[in-house]
């Protein structure tokens, strides 16, 4: 895991994100001077980082939403901080959970709007955001579209007053549950706070399936989006990123629009 980073710097991206790269909600002290270490030799800026959330493996989802779990999250949440204030990290993703038949939607409910509010502040003291996002091949996981997502985000504002949760607008995602993707960006792009791409069916690279990527990436940019697109999905060939040409792989190296115009002379 700790070799990640310089393997994506190698391959020409001056940016990551991470899942939460530990095996526990608390890792030791040198587990986390280590994983730091690795992004900086790399040379590479996190750009996103998710809570922990179980054993994402074995069909876990996030921890938010778990009563039994509310202090380990909350534990969680101020290492994470510590994590992002340290390389610069501007966003966290609050996976929310699977539904658990030991407690009620309703009480699990009410735990992931405490644990967002509390998260939120926390964030909010390095000027971050925090990421609601819905997701799709996973059952007992709740939020499955934009709307679901809005209407927790929604919650947590009345509740609290917290103004920088933001929609985790993963295009595949969205797809796959049926979200009309491009009045998700038309109704809600000034809540969206980060974009994952990948493509259906099969979760493969952009030009494997039918998610009209370009389309929807020049609507976001029409939208005045203008933050990272984060490459989440699975490689189908030895040359994975090979649709994307090397000097355009940098953060820095090309703005959304023109990507959304080379996303449709490649892969359309």
């Amino acid at each position: 895991m700790l070799e990640r980073p310089a393997a994506a710097k190698d391959a020409g991206f001056s940016a990551v994100e991470f899942w939460w790269p530990f095996a526990t909600p608390t890792p030791s002290d040198a587990e986390v001077t280590a994983f730091i270490r690795a992004i900086q030799d790399a040379g590479v800026r996190l750009t996103g980082l998710n809570f922990a959330a179980g054993d994402m493996p074995a069909g876990d989802r996030g921890i938010v939403s778990n009563p039994g779990l509310q202090k380990a999250f909350q534990d969680n949440v101020a290492i994470a901080v510590d994590i992002a204030d340290t390389l610069g990290t501007r966003a966290f993703n609050a996976l929310y959970g699977n539904r658990d038949d030991a407690f009620t939607p309703a009480t699990q409910d009410d735990v992931a709007a405490d644990n967002l509010a509390f998260a939120a502040a926390a964030a909010d003291r390095i000027g971050a955001i925090v990421l609601v996002e819905p997701v799709s091949g996973a059952p007992r996981y709740p939020i499955k579209t934009a709307a679901d997502a809005i209407g927790v985000i929604d919650r947590v504002h009345a509740e609290s007053g917290t103004t920088n949760l933001r929609l985790l607008a993963d295009l595949y995602h969205l797809d796959v549950n049926g979200d009309d993707t491009s009045a998700v960006i038309r109704d809600h792009g000034s809540r969206i706070g980060h974009v994952q791409i990948a493509d259906a069916p099969g979760r493969g690279e952009p030009g494997t399936g039918g998610v009209a990527l370009a389309r929807q990436v020049h609507e976001l940019a029409d939208g005045g989006y203008a933050g990272y697109l984060g490459l989440e999905y699975k490689a189908t060939r030895p040359d994975t990123f090979d649709w994307l040409p090397r000097d355009e792989r940098g953060a820095d190296a090309v703005n959304i629009e023109t990507l959304s115009q080379q996303l449709e002379t490649r892969i359309s």
